[in-house]
């Protein structure tokens, strides 16, 4: 399985989009456990992250993009 797309059971939810409620304009729902960017970033441009003993820094690119580097 290709690890950068989710696996299908992921990305079904079992509700038609036609029968699914409106979103109130401004707001955004974000799937169980997504983490918004302005959550982890604070208002900066990067983050240090430590996995398994590892030191990784994700950062914002000026286009808007994540780049995760070691």
């Amino acid at each position: 399985m290709n690890p950068d797309q989710p696996e299908p059971d992921a990305l079904q939810t079992g509700t038609p989009l036609s029968s699914r409620s409106p979103v109130e304009s401004g707001t955004r729902s974000f799937p169980p456990g997504a983490i918004p960017t302005e959550f982890l970033f604070q208002g900066g441009q990067e983050i240090l992250i430590n996995h398994n003993g590892e030191h990784y820094r994700l950062r914002i690119t000026k286009n808007g993009k994540l780049i995760l580097t070691k």
